[in-house]
């Protein structure tokens, strides 16, 4: 029995979460010493003050609500169409791992050149994967 794709789905949703709890942990204490009130949070700038791990932190949080999405979706498309292959898992695993690198990247040295070629990297397998759920079609 092959892997099902929804198990690379149910791990980047598990990090997800993680990062969540990360982001929490050094946002909550750096508001705190930064004299920031949460009501103070309402207004789009107002944390540009906090230190630049706790910025890091929303920061990826928040690029894991934009493309993981559409890995998602393609996830769950691909295993209702009958697509998931080992090739397809491979690319979703691929691609989950790619992103958790990403995630370490910018919550550490944050190093924008390491992080835009994990991202490509990720978006390149994303791609691959519609393409192949396409070529699957015709």
């Amino acid at each position: 029995m092959e892997q099902s794709i929804l198990t690379p789905v149910l791990a980047l949703i598990c990090w997800s979460l993680l990062v969540w709890l990360y982001m929490y942990a050094k946002r909550i204490p750096a508001m705190q010493k930064a004299g920031i009130k949460p009501q103070d949070a309402q207004n789009a700038g107002s944390l540009s003050v906090l230190p630049a791990p706790a910025r890091f932190a929303a920061d990826n949080y928040n690029h894991l609500m934009e493309q993981p999405t559409i890995f998602y979706a393609l996830a769950f498309y691909v295993q209702l169409s009958g697509g998931a292959d080992q090739l397809a898992v491979m690319l979703a695993w691929g691609y989950v791992s790619i992103r958790i690198l990403h995630s370490l990247v910018q919550v550490s040295a944050n190093i924008v050149l390491v992080r835009f070629g994990l991202f490509a990297v990720s978006s390149v397998l994303l791609l691959v994967l519609a393409a192949k759920s396409l070529l699957a079609l015709g």
